[in-house]
């Protein structure tokens, strides 16, 4: 009850729909001024469908330069556990690590393993459906950062830094860990997944002032807060993404999800690592910052959004860099895309 009347007041946990279906209006008229319903795919040449939400996370891993990052190796479906293991090995990866689909988006399936007996089993139920691993980056702190830049120009623009606080409780003494989480007003909303990821120190007592962090991943359906940090945005902090996206030919828009140390050597472009680079359907995510703005800001900032990826879209036609898709293709997405949340839904019910 609780859960479900803090998603009906708070905008922060309304679902992704109401954030778009409001703006597909303006959408339409931006199809309409470019002469095509397909004007954002020619937004980023360099990404499959410009990043469209169906291209391989393996793929666009492969863009960033090899020191930002993390080690990466493609698991194709069916892959057996010894040959996914050596491939491991041969890589110097360790657990825990990260896997996740190579298709993907807001955190699915999205999952730390400890240990070989967990990779297996997650490989039993998702076998059927092409894998990544990543090694597990021990960087402390993760953001996203939401760039693009105009074709022709030479320098870009950062429109959105989210700093991510991933989902903690704080230990009294007295208290189990199982205590803190039903007694905790945010860690009661996501419950039921952090039980389950946390199922081995459910019975612990935390002490006193202790901080226990409850999930690593750091996406919004996992529990963790966006906070707004676009009072960050810099010209040092833009020269690092210029410096990257020189680096990555044919990305023009996007964000990137970055774990690092601390901002100031983040600033100077170092000891950071990209763990994700994003095209056309990621979001410039502290809009979901319910202290900052309202749900009409964030409707505001979507629509913007549109209009620059127009902008893109529409000049590198123009400059020969790509095309646009017909809507023939986009009723095509569309079918590809509800095919494989039902392919996900049923290996989730196996």
């Amino acid at each position: 009850m609780f859960f479900s009347l803090k998603k009906i007041t708070n905008w922060e946990y309304w679902p992704s729909y109401m954030f778009y279906i409001p703006v597909v209006p303006y959408a339409l008229y931006l199809a309409i001024k470019s002469r095509s319903f397909g004007f954002f795919s020619a937004v980023n040449p360099a990404i499959e469908g410009s990043g469209n939400g169906l291209e391989s996370k393996y793929d666009t891993v492969l863009l960033v330069p090899e020191k930002y990052s993390p080690k990466t190796i493609l698991v194709k479906k069916g892959m057996k556990i010894d040959a996914i293991l050596s491939n491991i090995s041969s890589q110097k990866i360790t657990f825990p690590l990260i896997i996740k689909p190579d298709i993907g988006f807001r955190g699915l399936l999205v999952k730390k393993i400890n240990s070989e007996e967990e990779l297996s089993q997650y490989l039993h139920k998702y076998n059927a459906i092409n894998l990544i691993v990543q090694e597990l980056i021990n960087l402390k702190k993760e953001c996203g950062i939401f760039y693009y830049r105009i074709p022709g120009e030479k320098k870009g623009t950062i429109t959105s830094i989210t700093l991510k606080k991933y989902l903690t409780v704080n230990g009294d003494g007295k208290s189990t860990l199982l205590e803190l989480i039903k007694n905790d007003k945010r860690a009661k909303i996501y419950s039921k997944l952090i039980t389950e990821l946390n199922n081995d120190k459910l019975h612990e007592i935390p002490s006193e002032n202790e901080e226990i962090i409850l999930n690593i991943i750091g996406n919004h359906s996992k529990g963790t807060q966006f906070i707004n940090g676009n009072h960050l945005i810099s010209k040092e902090l833009t020269a690092v993404l210029d410096k990257l996206n020189k680096n990555i030919k044919g990305w023009y828009y996007g964000r990137v999800d970055i774990k690092y140390h601390n901002f100031d050597e983040l600033l100077r472009g170092e000891n950071f690592k990209i763990i994700e680079i994003n095209g056309i359907i990621s979001e410039p995510t502290h809009i979901y910052d319910p202290n900052k703005g309202n749900y009409l800001d964030a409707l505001k900032t979507i629509k913007n959004h549109w209009e620059i990826i127009y902008k893109i879209g529409v000049l590198n036609k123009k400059l020969n860099k790509a095309n646009f898709t017909n809507l023939n293709y986009f009723i095509k997405l569309y079918f590809s895309y509800k095919k494989y949340l039902k392919k996900i839904k049923k290996l989730n019910t196996t």
